[in-house]
């Protein structure tokens, strides 16, 4: 694995982690009852700490990255191991 491959895996787990971040511990408007004139009742009723969140996506994906780019750059699994399993021609 390059390091633009790796980089693009830490990327797209860190997106699929922060927009799952993003949804916990969240109160709407519509939740509370307390809706402001001009606003959707799915807007949050208080500041979501994006700060906060964005660092919580961050050590998670920390977390779940290095073991998977450790496995994937071990070579204890390989296209010939997936091809063996599954009985079909694996594309690589």
């Amino acid at each position: 694995m390059g390091v633009f491959s790796a980089i693009v895996v830490f990327m797209m787990i860190w997106a699929m982690v922060f927009m799952l971040g993003l949804q916990v511990g969240q109160d709407t408007q519509g939740d509370r009852g307390e809706r402001s004139p001009g606003t959707h009742a799915s807007t949050p009723a208080n500041p979501i700490g994006v700060y906060r969140r964005i660092a919580w996506a961050t050590g998670i994906t920390l977390v779940l990255w290095v073991p998977l780019v450790w496995f994937i750059t071990s070579g204890q699994l390989t296209i010939d191991d997936l091809r063996r399993w599954t009985g079909r021609d694996v594309p690589g």
